[in-house]
């Protein structure tokens, strides 16, 4: 078909968004971001990705900005001031055109092919399901691991049937649908477990995949003692001060 005169070939909307936060993941963003576009592109899957520049003191924005030059399949989002991990991600969304909307880091711990077995494993199923990965084979030291533990132990007994035991466990997948409705507004590292939370109040399915999860090949991690504070006691809250009745009476 050809294309009247001051007409634009559209590209066809993406079948999946993919929305990264990035804090000083300059280093990181060259080899995360093509791995992932390759491996969609080479499966015959139609990606997006939102590469959220958190704030960054670095060269991230412009990294974004190259492989978006270049033709890659690149949204670059600017946050001016790093309010958190959660804060990027949700500044990110409303950037999101497809259907199915997922999140995860920009350090490249899970690989590609594994993001992309996920999405494959999610795409048939109803808008009410959900898909993440678990970390089953993590290389991790002795007390991250032993704290990790510690960590989903300590959500299962306060939310039993959460459907994960890896509750921070990335990438996440979710309809666009069931997004919306879950309202989230954690700017901080809680958002991961605030996902499964509200998924299980909403009685939506969690399908979980096995995944090997690498050690950072770049850059720094960003999590901090201060998270486990902030873990502990966004848990009790969300658990027993009814701060999420508004929320599911809504629903």
């Amino acid at each position: 078909m050809s294309l009247e005169p001051g007409e634009e070939a559209t590209e066809p909307s993406p079948q999946i968004s993919l929305i990264l936060p990035c804090y000083n993941e300059a280093e990181a963003i060259p080899y995360t971001f093509p791995q992932l576009a390759n491996a969609f592109r080479e499966a015959g899957h139609r990606l997006e990705l939102i590469g959220v520049d958190n704030g960054s003191s670095d060269e991230t924005g412009a990294r974004l900005q190259e492989l978006r030059d270049q033709g890659s399949p690149v949204v670059p989002v600017k946050v001016e001031v790093n309010q958190g991990y959660g804060f990027g991600l949700l500044s990110g969304i409303p950037h999101a055109r497809a259907p199915w909307i997922g999140f995860l880091p920009a350090d490249g711990q899970v690989d590609a092919e594994d993001v992309v077995r996920l999405y494959e494993a999610l795409a048939p199923c109803r808008s009410n399901t959900m898909g993440k990965v678990r970390r089953r084979f993590r290389m991790d030291g002795p007390s991250r691991k032993l704290i990790s533990i510690a960590y989903n132990a300590l959500v299962w007994s306060l939310f039993p049937g959460l459907g994960s035991i890896d509750v921070n466990g990335t990438p996440k997948i979710l309809h666009r649908e069931t997004l919306e409705r879950m309202q989230l507004e954690s700017k901080q590292w809680f958002l991961d477990p605030e996902i499964l939370i509200k998924a299980y109040y909403m009685k939506v399915q969690v399908l979980e995949m096995n995944a090997f999860a690498r050690m950072r090949g770049t850059g720094l991690s960003h999590v901090r003692a201060s998270t486990c504070w902030e873990f502990f006691r966004q848990l009790l809250k969300f658990r027993f001060t009814g701060y999420l009745d508004p929320w599911r009476a809504s629903l």
